[in-house]
């Protein structure tokens, strides 16, 4: 997979060695931690909860709006989202926590100077620029299979909770959750249908005792009985708070057509519809129609769900 290396000055990488005081608190408190961590604009705040959130690189449509519409939702009421940029899950949650005005950090495998992989560049400025990322690899290091396991340690080092959205029963999600395990970390998984790949991961971890995550609310929750203290940034229900920022990044989207955008206010969000109830109620004719869905699915706006059927995917 393509890494994309970025011409950075050496100024604005800061190396924070362990019993700084800027070393984060939540790493210091384990063994085991880098001695030495490389970083790109702020590190996690120690006062402010976090949390993990990991899975898939080759997730489903659901897993893609589940960790998106966590993430947003968590993001909305000041909690930090940690991940890897990867691509999938992490990629998809720390996105979506950016869009709904949050922070968001990643952890990477290589390099902070290196963007891995290239293909979320837009992502990595935009978590340089508001919130950070770190690693504990040296400028220059390219990202490598073997640094990630090392790297998961790191994630979940940084959380006050680990939240595993989609993972095969082998995968480097659920060596991040043994890793959160170790740590006293807690662990939380989404819930999926039996005998579905990606979910069997998930459900193995439910099964060994994480705690299942069916909504946000339960995160919170627990963030509440951990005396984490979670800001409500806008009142409201969290559903609704992530209706608003969704729609609002599309109708914002110069890219877009007006058709584009009134066929997305027409399918619910966490839900889906078929492409003839929403010829119907936008007015299109199914020619206009197909190329309207066809703007929203090349965007990233929403996904194919089953024959002619569409769910939204922010």
């Amino acid at each position: 997979m393509e890494q994309k290396i970025l011409d950075i000055g050496e100024h604005e990488i800061r190396t924070i060695r362990r019993g700084s005081p800027e070393y984060p608190a939540r790493l210091s408190e384990l063994r085991s931690m880098p001695e030495t961590l490389y970083v790109l604009g702020l590190l996690p705040s120690d006062s402010i909860p976090t949390v993990a959130i990991v899975g898939a690189r080759m997730c489903s449509p659901y897993g893609h709006r589940v960790a998106a519409e966590f993430a947003a939702a968590l993001a909305l009421r000041g909690v930090q989202i940690i991940s890897g940029m990867a691509l999938g899950i992490d990629g998809y949650a720390q996105q979506s926590a950016v869009d709904a005005g949050g922070t968001s950090f990643a952890v990477l495998g290589g390099g902070v100077d290196i963007c891995y992989p290239a293909t979320n560049l837009g992502l990595y400025r935009e978590l340089r620029r508001t919130g950070g990322i770190l690693s504990e690899q040296p400028p220059g290091t390219p990202s490598r299979s073997y640094h990630f396991p090392a790297r998961n340690r790191i994630i979940s080092g940084l959380a006050d909770i680990v939240l595993v959205v989609e993972a095969r029963q082998r995968s480097g999600s659920l060596i991040t959750a043994d890793f959160a395990l170790e740590q006293g970390r807690d662990v939380f998984a989404v819930p999926g249908r039996v005998g579905d790949a990606l979910s069997d991961g998930c459900n193995q971890l439910i099964a060994q005792g994480a705690s299942i995550a069916c909504d946000p609310q339960a995160i919170l929750d627990r963030l509440d009985t951990l005396r984490c203290s979670v800001p409500l940034a806008e009142s409201g229900s969290w559903t609704e708070a992530v209706r608003r920022k969704s729609i609002k990044k599309v109708t914002d989207d110069p890219s877009l057509s007006a058709a584009a955008k009134r066929v997305f206010r027409l399918i619910p969000a966490g839900g889906s519809a078929d492409t003839e109830s929403l010829g119907r109620e936008a007015g299109l004719p199914a020619e206009a129609l197909s190329a309207a869905v066809m703007e929203l699915v090349l965007c990233g706006y929403v996904d194919e769900v089953g024959k002619d059927r569409f769910t939204r995917s922010c």
